[in-house]
């Protein structure tokens, strides 16, 4: 006698569903034991700056909770897309995963039209980190003590003044270029590869400003190399309480603040994720923590995954609005 067609397919589900059962008992085994070997921190950017700064300290820190070494890797170039879309094809067993920047994940997609990655779709938000306040920094040469007069001393010599940033499509670039445009002024833009060798420049005087992320910078304006004007964060940093905010130094609701969050390949299981996110959670708790990331000019946000994905989605809507506004190209 002949089986039908749909005896067929209901026997190969039968199939199907034995072998997901067989399955299963290693797949959660697997799990359980999770982590059994080394992790790898993807760093889309060259060492020095503030994402590896930062993806230093959380691997450090998470090390002795997981009884794992936590590997850090740089992976840079083209803005971050090389690492970002390495990590999106990597195999999601919780073992790589990657320092999350506003770059990569809310820039990107208005800046690259053929980006080789999804930042919403290829990724599973593991856990929200910290936040960044970009602080404006320029040459002690620079005869500009405040935000106000810099601007007047920039749109007194338009086209004179550069900044610096660690490349292409870098959260410093984004937010000189939208500081440039709300001030009204003309400034050059020299990308870099890497916020180390920017920062070489500014020291030199080659370039004569920046707005980055704290790490790289407060270290030397603490040792008078460099001269901080403001924060570009909606409140003043506890870092820095003596210095303004861009909002309140005559650019009103101006705000650009870097954050970093860890992400892992889309389908990397749930339950490694939701325990990450848990040890994440629990340290960004301890003072200690807080102590060591507001020595490094951040500040710590611990969020659900489900909530750091939710903002992934509005800051690649808000930074698209921006980043047309201003005409910002990556050249």
């Amino acid at each position: 006698m002949t089986r039908s067609p749909f005896a067929a397919s209901l026997s190969r589900r039968r199939v199907l569903a034995l072998l997901g059962s067989l399955a299963l008992p290693s797949l959660v085994r697997a799990q359980a034991d999770w982590p059994s070997k080394p992790l790898k921190f993807v760093v889309p950017f060259t060492p020095g700056g503030s994402t590896d700064i930062l993806a230093r300290v959380l691997g450090q820190k998470l090390e002795p909770v997981l009884r794992q070494p936590v590997i850090v890797e740089n992976r840079p170039g083209a803005g971050g897309t090389i690492a970002s879309a390495a990590v999106a094809k990597a195999e999601p067993d919780g073992t790589t995963f990657m320092m999350g920047h506003i770059g990569t994940l809310a820039f990107n997609p208005s800046l690259y039209p053929n980006l080789p990655y999804n930042a919403q779709t290829d990724f599973a938000p593991v856990a929200f980190f910290a936040t960044v306040p970009n602080i404006l920094v320029v040459h002690p040469d620079l005869p500009a003590k405040d935000v106000q007069a810099f601007i007047a001393h920039a749109k007194a010599n338009p086209g004179k003044l550069s900044y610096g940033s660690g490349g292409n499509g870098s959260a410093a670039h984004i937010a000189g270029a939208y500081f440039s445009h709300a001030a009204g002024i003309q400034t050059v833009h020299v990308p870099y590869r890497g916020t180390a060798p920017m920062i070489t420049d500014l020291l030199s005087g080659t370039i004569q400003f920046t707005l980055t992320g704290g790490p790289a910078v407060l270290p030397h304006v603490a040792a008078g190399k460099l001269r901080a004007l403001a924060v570009s964060s909606r409140d003043r940093a506890p870092f820095a309480p003596d210095l303004p905010t861009l909002a309140a130094s005559g650019l009103a609701d101006f705000e650009a603040v870097q954050w970093y969050g860890l992400v892992a390949p889309v389908g990397t299981p749930k339950a490694i994720v939701e325990r990450l996110n848990r040890a994440i959670n629990a340290l960004m708790d301890a003072p200690e923590i807080a102590r060591t990331l507001a020595n490094d000019g951040a500040l710590a946000a611990p969020r659900s995954a489900e909530d750091f994905g939710t903002l992934i989605g509005s800051e690649i809507a808000l930074w698209r609005t921006v980043i047309q506004q201003a005409g910002i190209k990556v050249e």
